[in-house]
């Protein structure tokens, strides 16, 4: 479900961070599968300079910022990269609500199946063959962390480091459209930082 459709406005202010340029990236492959990407696929050197210009670019963002992060190596790289640049006061927080969506049997493929499962998402968003993560399920636990922030935190700002997936149906959350639409939003570029907001009321 989406725990945001019946918030009026937030506690905080949040941004979403796509991690740089990842080694799966540059090979072209789809990682998913935690046993993996948490300790493999990490950040390419190229990947690296994208996180550090972004961080250097983030002039809005105070040094009591809270990153949460992804647990996998490429988002996890790119947060303490972030951490690093801007001088936080706070340690990264992992989050696995925030990992990749889980690609099921096209973990370890080539990239261009995304196009096919983003094509099912769009007819729907409960759809999971081939042991897909639905986008729904991922919409359910990544609007489940937003909620679970807002109740511990008030006034502050706070940067979700994760994935193209995770972040384009986190977009539709805060948003209030269905997650089947997560892919006719803005795409998020590899290490681009974007203020996601609140849409008021409730979607008719």
């Amino acid at each position: 479900m989406n725990y945001l459709l019946d918030l009026s406005d937030l506690q905080n202010q949040y941004f979403a961070m796509r991690h740089g340029k990842s080694e799966a990236n540059a090979a072209g492959l789809v990682i998913s599968d935690p046993a993996i990407g948490t300790s493999a696929y990490g950040l390419t050197p190229e990947g690296q300079d994208q996180a550090a210009t972004s961080a250097a670019a983030a002039v809005h963002l105070n040094t009591d910022t809270l990153i949460v992060s992804s647990d996998f190596l490429r988002a996890r790289q790119t947060a303490e990269i972030m951490h690093r640049q801007l001088q936080l006061k706070h340690p990264v927080r992992l989050s696995v609500a925030l990992r990749e969506r889980y690609f099921g049997d096209y973990d370890q493929k080539p990239d261009q199946h995304y196009q096919e499962i983003w094509e099912q998402d769009r007819l729907d968003a409960n759809w999971s063959g081939h042991n897909v993560e639905s986008a729904y399920a991922v919409m359910d636990r990544s609007s489940g962390l937003v909620l679970a922030l807002e109740r511990e935190f008030q006034g502050r700002q706070i940067v979700l480091t994760a994935h193209g997936d995770v972040l384009q149906i986190l977009q539709a959350a805060f948003q209030k459209v269905s997650a089947s639409a997560h892919r006719s939003l803005p795409h998020l570029s590899t290490a681009e930082i974007r203020e996601l907001q609140l849409q008021a009321g409730k979607p008719m």
